[in-house]
């Protein structure tokens, strides 16, 4: 009977002891266990302590708070975003907002944990304006389709042309807005308008700047026989008043020069490189319209634009390959690379500069390609 009883006291004692231990327990968990979200920061170690109320799509953000071990949905208004479960912690879950743009907003972030319940936590997504980065041919002409590439092109969207016209949409994709130019469009910066914001261009549609490379009229050295001014069947359309095709066989290393001269046989087109440009060439882009009736495969285009004093032995040479099938398309190249193949540094010049673009290099092209509208134009028109 002393042993029945000394085991029953010893029972009591043990379950005394492991409620006692529960209770403690229970008493030791942070906000008794309850989910909580206390801030939201960025996860870069050196901003740690830089904390949002919003934040972009795409961005990586942490979540710091209490008993988030249980979290299974991150949910950013209407968007699910995706988890990786070695990011979440008790006290923390590293996520990116979700790209896609919510249909309904409500500006909250949402858990939602194993058992279902949620949490929600005032928080905002920056839903980004559009993004307009180029356009195929900068040149299109009117009641032809434009392409226009960049990001954030969220429908309901509008794109207007300077002179205050709207072209009619006829396809959008999240980087691509395929838009037909209106009549009445004249040159200067285009508009895309979306619901979260507008963008207008730093490039110019029909830009009329700059241009110290022309054939309205022809002037230089070479070579007026190149120069299109009424276009016939089969021939690119013009697109700029008259435009430059060399339709002929080159051979390797055959020296043709298509178009170009020093400032006195140029005249005053020879003046239009901005001073800026010399001075800050990376600020700048070389720019013309290209049309490849025939694939540019072999040989290399060589060029000078920008030079004070004379034609400079080291060329910026743009290399093949390249082909537009027929269809004239805006070739854009940064102009402090053409700036550094010259190996010393561009002058200002107030009587105008030297230039000049022809074909030498290796390989056979059989060539037939159209050019128009080269220019120097900045990169970012300043607000």
């Amino acid at each position: 009977m002393k042993n029945i009883k000394n085991i029953q006291q010893l029972l009591i004692l043990v379950i005394a002891m492991t409620v006692a231990f529960i209770s403690c327990k229970k008493d030791e968990q942070v906000n008794n266990g309850v989910p909580r979200i206390q801030y939201v920061r960025v996860t870069a170690p050196e901003s740690s302590d830089s904390l949002l109320v919003s934040a972009g799509q795409g961005n990586l953000v942490a979540i710091i708070g209490q008993n988030l071990q249980n979290t299974v949905e991150v949910w950013f208004n209407d968007q699910k975003s995706s988890l990786t479960s070695t990011y979440i912690t008790s006290t923390s879950i590293l996520v990116s907002v979700p790209s896609p743009i919510p249909t309904v907003i409500t500006n909250k972030l949402k858990l939602v944990f194993a058992n279902r319940d949620t949490l929600l936590y005032d928080f905002k997504v920056d839903i980004s304006e559009p993004l307009v980065s180029g356009m195929e041919n900068e040149y299109t002409l009117t009641g032809d389709v434009a392409t226009i590439r960049g990001d954030f092109f969220y429908e309901p969207l509008t794109v207007t042309f300077t002179g205050g016209v709207t072209g009619e949409l006829v396809s959008v994709e999240d980087k691509i807005i395929k838009v037909r130019v209106p009549a009445g469009a004249t040159p200067g910066q285009v508009t895309v308008k979306t619901n979260f914001g507008e963008t207008k261009s730093d490039f110019w549609f029909r830009d009329n700047r700059n241009i110290f490379i022309s054939s309205d009229p022809f002037t230089g050295w070479w070579n007026a026989s190149f120069v299109v001014s009424n276009p016939g069947a089969g021939d690119p359309p013009a697109i700029n008043g008259n435009y430059i095709r060399v339709k002929k066989a080159i051979g390797a290393w055959s020296w043709m020069e298509i178009a170009g001269g020093p400032p006195d046989a140029m005249g005053d087109i020879s003046k239009n490189v901005p001073d800026e440009a010399i001075l800050k060439p990376a600020d700048y882009n070389l720019k013309f319209e290209l049309n490849t009736v025939k694939p540019y495969n072999g040989n290399v285009l060589k060029i000078n634009v920008g030079l004070s004093n004379d034609f400079n032995a080291n060329e910026y040479r743009w290399m093949p390959p390249y082909d537009t099938k027929g269809q004239w398309q805006t070739v854009t190249i940064p102009f402090e690379e053409i700036a550094k193949a010259y190996g010393a540094p561009l002058a200002v010049s107030a009587k105008g500069y030297y230039s000049r673009v022809w074909f030498h290099g290796p390989g056979d092209l059989d060539c037939d390609m159209s050019f128009d509208n080269f220019r120097i134009v900045p990169k970012i028109i300043k607000k």
